[in-house]
């Protein structure tokens, strides 16, 4: 940093390991403005909707969600914030293949001030110097709506109330307009495994969602699985 200000931006620091949390989050502090820390995936993403950080910094192997599925959860609606990555050396090549989470940079475990001061720096560059929108809404038919930022379904202004089940569902379907999703993708992402048990209470639980939606909005593609169009 040139002088004593603060960058005026948020920053989200996510690590598991309590000392290092704090010397990171101590170093932070002098450097930004806001700056929130969270110890596993489910509290980053918690913290994330809540303020929405323009900057992450994320350790891979975080409890409960680990990092790049943490950022691929937040990649399904937003691209314009930035990451950077913290990973062991192994981890390097699988990180490199994951294009789609869109990182500024990422570092090796053992990280030196140095090395964050200059991923910040790349950061920083990009705030400034590059102009990202993200859509913010998808319109269907009908007046209804998507809301990406605050994640909420209206239909003609109206919000539509989806219980928690439903919503992964229906964000699930909106990351992925007109693709097809088979059963064992939602059963997976959904209530995190692939087991036969479930698929009765997913055949239950598009029922209930198609009742909230536009007729044939979501698509049964017999014998591969289920479409929701655009």
């Amino acid at each position: 940093m040139i002088n004593n200000e603060k960058y005026k931006y948020s920053i989200l620091m996510i690590e598991d390991e309590v000392q290092l949390r704090k010397d990171y989050f101590m170093y932070l502090e002098m450097l930004f403005e806001s700056v929130y820390e969270a110890e596993d995936g489910e509290e980053a993403y918690r913290i994330y909707k809540e303020k929405k950080p323009d900057i992450l910094i994320v350790d891979i192997h975080i409890p409960k969600l680990n990092g790049l599925k943490l950022l691929e959860k937040i990649r399904q609606y937003n691209h314009t914030t930035k990451a950077i990555v913290l990973t062991a050396h192994k981890d390097t090549r699988s990180l490199l293949e994951a294009t789609s989470l869109k990182l500024t940079d990422y570092l090796v475990k053992p990280v030196s001030r140095r090395s964050l001061e200059q991923s910040l720096m790349k950061v920083i560059n990009e705030l400034r110097n590059f102009k990202t929108s993200s859509i913010k809404n998808q319109i269907f038919d009908n007046g209804y709506m998507w809301d990406y930022e605050n994640q909420e379904l209206t239909r003609n202004g109206q919000r539509i109330i989806l219980t928690h089940k439903e919503q992964m569902l229906f964000m699930l379907f909106i990351s992925n307009l007109n693709s097809t999703l088979s059963v064992n993708t939602i059963l997976y992402n959904v209530w995190n495994n692939n087991l036969e048990t479930n698929v009765n209470s997913l055949k239950t639980l598009l029922k209930n969602l198609r009742r909230k939606l536009p007729k044939k909005m979501i698509e049964n593609i017999h014998g591969v699985g289920y479409k929701m169009k655009g």
